[in-house]
């Protein structure tokens, strides 16, 4: 907002300004009031109130309490202008006179209206970060506090209410659940979620958006809902920017950096912005099957070089006319050296190990074009968007292996072509001042090609190691339209909407014997029609109290890594491969929340209903290959249907002006169904006949404990403390340990305006952090993985030009609506 910058200059005259005139007759006033959202009809916390002359000049200010109420004395007699000023709301400003009768005014409730042109502003960080239930998601405003928790963006999830990140494989997961679409700033990505979220640097993010039941405006993927990471940008006039950097360390060193930089002048606005991670991992673990008196030890050094650079350009042809265009290019270039060495107990002569150097490289191009056409009513409007997203990887795996009877070496070689269009018309038109309509259409084109080839990869009925190649084309086009309405009556306010969707799937996947030169064809077909209804209802009886509930069916298609036939990961023991068959499965989901204002903060409860319809999940197969090596196939297949629900409970409270804090607790309850080979290993030269198929049922329940705790030592320095418990996990064929651990911060804050920030953070403090994992299909076994938990990160942020005024900024798609869901 244009006035933030002056909240030092605020704090400084009120001890300037505010003493009353040398006149012993005029008497000093008082103004008090209480800032709401006007939509949500809940307090703002932290809202700036700022006080001037006639002549508008600053005679002092405050900011409101964890209830949104505020109370400024000793302001002296005359004409005075109180300004409302908070980030991403449109600014009030009320003119008053203090005099006689009138020297403590009461303002009453004053609410705030989200600006919708200062949604993608780059603002200044605040320190704290804080957490908004509106009607249809759950935003975090990220604060100094929240980036200093680690370098990129899957360092700081596991701080955010209802989100866990896998430690092991960077997957993220929401309400338990890792059938969740991951978007960056609305839009989709051919990244693996995994990948992208550790390219992103921490310090680039201005809000993570946790939508649990999206209404049908937003495309149906993902059975838990949307997390959308909204990105700073500058649409300042003038020349403005950030600039960050960060070095993270426990046994290899982690770099981070990232500027963003915007000139607007006139009807252009440039911007453009790059980011790094160049880190070294280092990963150790042992698996133990008990029953088979078998070992193995892991030993892998993951390296990644990766580079972001967005470039754009908007263009305010007039009032009514915006044209944009902007292109983001990612670089990648990585690779992992791994070692694991297989011992077993009872024959130490066949002791093997196996040594494998894998080196990645990826790029991913996105070109987006936007047109806005505004008509003469407030919000009235229709859009064009074109977003083309292109990914090219290639994988070059060398495996290397030693011992008695060990296979021979072999080499892998995989290429993928990937390729997304999505095309965007939208239509909004405000019917009244209570009411919204809203109308679009979209066409998504997917594309994926992969190209397999390994020296010496399967093996034959002889028990002969061949040279294979495997061909996997998928292709899916997905064509929908929807419709949605939003009123408001009174206390109450609704919307519904629905979307249509006609899909069509079509993969090819093509193996060929290399020694015979014999091909096998798989091919797969798809097409199917579906609707998804939403409807949101919300209920504001009071200030205090404010009631949600939302329903919403949703589909999670099967990822390319769950159909792809070709290996995602092999080890002596373990193999995992997808199924080219996979269909979606489909949801309908319910949720209820209940929010109370309290005095110094805000509660959110709510609980949540999802029936799942043809699960995908995991199967695992006994190798036939090799029956008495102890190897497991892992797969997915689509079983029958199944539930889940859940319960959370998340706060943001202020005890004192110096301590404020977010905590979180949530409990998820899901019922699982699939199937796990088992094979007895006192059986001496095991057949396939000896194989036993289990079908599993498995109900488990999941909980987390996390507090977020700032405190404010002095003006430029603040602490921060972290704690988290995660409860045990079971899974089909899984169970994992439960996990906790602590981590401390600090940030300092120096230079004119405090442009300077230095960020000191000490993660898994009591080094308690780590993953333990144990499983009874199909064999015993016990598996604990040590990545670098115990961390130390040191960061530096810089903010340069400051010019207060805003330029109109460009609308995007799935960006955040105003009132969220379609509500008025």
């Amino acid at each position: 907002m244009r006035h933030l910058l002056l909240l030092c200059a605020i704090i400084f005259s009120f001890s300037a300004h505010s003493q009353p005139n040398s006149n012993s007759e005029i008497k000093d006033g008082s103004i008090s009031g209480r800032v709401l959202d006007a939509q949500l009809n809940q307090p703002l916390p932290y809202v700036n109130v700022i006080v001037k002359d006639a002549a508008g000049k600053i005679i002092t200010g405050s900011i409101t309490d964890g209830d949104g109420t505020f109370e400024i004395n000793k302001i002296p007699e005359g004409t005075i202008i109180i300004e409302i000023t908070f980030i991403g709301y449109e600014t009030i400003s009320k003119q008053e006179t203090i005099g006689k009768d009138n020297y403590d005014i009461e303002m009453g409730n004053i609410m705030l209206e989200e600006d919708a042109e200062s949604l993608d502003e780059v603002t200044v960080v605040a320190e704290t970060s804080t957490i908004q239930q509106k009607i249809d998601r759950k935003v975090v405003n990220v604060g100094k506090d929240l980036t200093t928790s680690g370098p990129t963006a899957s360092d700081i999830m596991n701080n955010i209410p209802s989100v866990n990140v896998d430690q092991q494989t960077g997957d993220i997961a929401l309400r338990g659940n890792q059938n969740v679409q991951v978007m960056v700033d609305g839009k989709l990505s051919n990244i693996p979620a995994a990948q992208l979220l550790k390219q992103i640097p921490s310090t680039s993010i201005k809000q993570i958006e946790l939508i649990t039941n999206p209404s049908a405006k937003y495309n149906p993927e993902g059975m838990s809902g949307i997390i959308n990471i909204i990105l700073h940008k500058n649409v300042n006039i003038g020349f403005n920017g950030n600039a960050n950097v960060g070095l993270s360390y426990q046994l290899e060193p982690k770099f981070n950096s990232s500027i963003d930089m915007n000139y607007r002048n006139g009807k252009l606005n440039f911007y453009g912005s790059y980011g790094n991670n160049i880190s070294d991992n280092r990963n150790t673990g042992l698996l133990v099957q008990t029953d088979n008196d078998i070992s193995q030890t892991f030993n892998f050094l993951d390296e990644r070089n990766s580079h972001l650079f967005k470039v754009g350009v908007d263009f305010y042809i007039n009032d009514r006319n915006t044209f944009s265009v902007f292109t983001n290019q990612n670089v990648f270039d990585g690779g992992t050296l791994g070692e694991t060495v297989t011992r077993f107990e009872n024959n130490p002569s066949n002791n093997l190990s196996q040594r494998f150097l894998n080196e990645n490289e990826n790029n991913s191009q996105q070109y987006n074009v936007n047109y806005k056409l505004d008509f003469d009513d407030e919000g009235h409007h229709i859009e064009l968007e074109v977003d083309h997203n292109i990914f090219d990887n290639e994988l070059e795996t060398l495996n290397r292996f030693a011992g008695s009877g060990s296979r021979p070496n072999f080499d892998e070689y995989t290429d993928v072509d990937r390729n997304r269009t999505t095309i965007n018309l939208d239509y909004v038109n405000p019917l009244s001042e209570t009411s919204k309509l809203e109308l679009g259409v979209q066409a998504r084109l997917f594309d994926n090609a992969i190209a397999y080839n390994s020296d010496a990869r399967v093996r034959n009925e002889f028990g002969d190691y061949i040279p294979t190649s495997t061909a996997f084309d998928y292709e899916r086009n997905i064509y929908s339209a929807y419709a949605t309405y939003g009123n408001k009556i009174e206390k109450w306010s609704y919307q519904v909407g629905v979307r249509a969707e006609s899909v069509q799937v079509d993969a090819l996947a093509i193996d060929t014997d290399l020694t015979n030169n014999t091909s096998t064809d798989f091919p797969f077909e798809n097409d199917y029609f579906q609707v998804y209804p939403s409807a949101f209802v919300t209920y504001n009886p009071s200030e205090k109290n404010s009631y949600q509930m939302s329903y919403s069916r949703r589909v999670d298609r099967p990822g390319v890594g769950q159909v792809n036939p070709i290996p995602e990961f092999n080890t002596p023991l373990i193999s995992q491969f997808g199924n080219p068959e996979l269909e979606p499965q489909f949801t309908n989901s319910l949720e209820v929340n209940y929010t109370r204002n309290l005095e110094k903060g805000s509660i959110t409860a709510g609980v949540f209903y999802r029936l799942i319809e043809d699960e995908i999940n995991q199967g695992v197969f006994v190798d036939r290959s090799d029956l008495g090596s102890g190897r497991v196939i892992l797969t997915n297949d689509n079983f029958d249907n199944t539930s889940a629900y859940g319960f959370e409970l998340s706060s943001s409270y202020r005890p004192t002006k110096w301590w404020s804090l977010n905590a979180s607790f949530d409990l998820y309850t899901r019922k699982q169904t699939g199937f796990a080979e088992s094979l007895d290993p006192t059986i001496v030269n095991p057949t396939e006949s000896d194989i036993e198929i289990n079908n599993v049922e498995v109900t488990n329940m999941i909980y987390n404990f996390r507090v977020f705790n700032n405190f404010k030592v002095t003006k430029s320095l603040s602490l921060s403390a972290f704690a988290m418990y995660r409860g045990p996990d079971t899974g089909l064929n899984f169970e994992m340990d439960p996990m906790y651990f602590v981590n401390l911060g600090m940030r300092y804050s120096f230079l004119e305006e405090n442009r300077a920030t230095f960020s000191l953070n000490f993660n898994n403090v009591f080094d308690t952090q780590e993953i333990f994992i144990t499983s009874k299909r199909p064999f015993r076994q016990e598996v604990e993985f040590m990545p670098e938990f115990k961390t130390i990160f040191v960061g530096l942020s810089y903010r340069f030009g400051g010019s207060k005024y805003r330029a109109k900024s460009r609308k995007q798609r799935d960006d955040n609506e105003k009132s969220g869901g379609g509500f008025m």
